[in-house]
């Protein structure tokens, strides 16, 4: 069953150089997410709108399908901030552009 996006958000990775990726992220990537008014972390997978890979220290746009949706329920905000993690390194950040799934919405 594939998951409906809940959120659009405009990413940014890290470069190796400041703790992230050496290597350019593919669409459909899925690593884990946090917003900062939890301890909590979800898989979240991108879909980048606008091209399929993205390098290390670019931005791009992305719908973003969180695993378990019910941890946002009421707290997303247009503008929040989030970052995203690989085993438990912060990889990259982004920011919310529309919340698509408005359950989720402050």
């Amino acid at each position: 069953m594939k998951t409906k996006p809940q959120f659009i958000a405009k990413l940014k990775y890290k470069t190796a150089e400041t703790g992230g990726r050496k290597t350019p992220a593919n669409s459909g990537y899925r690593p884990q997410i946090q917003f900062g008014f939890t301890d909590k972390q979800t898989s979240g997978s991108q879909k980048f709108l606008d091209k399929e890979k993205v390098n290390p220290g670019e931005t791009v746009t992305a719908e973003i399908s969180v695993l378990t949706p019910q941890l946002f329920e009421n707290k997303l905000d247009v503008g929040m901030n989030f970052q995203f993690l690989e085993d438990f390194t912060i990889i990259g950040f982004g920011s919310v552009l529309d919340i698509l799934d408005k359950t989720l919405e402050k």
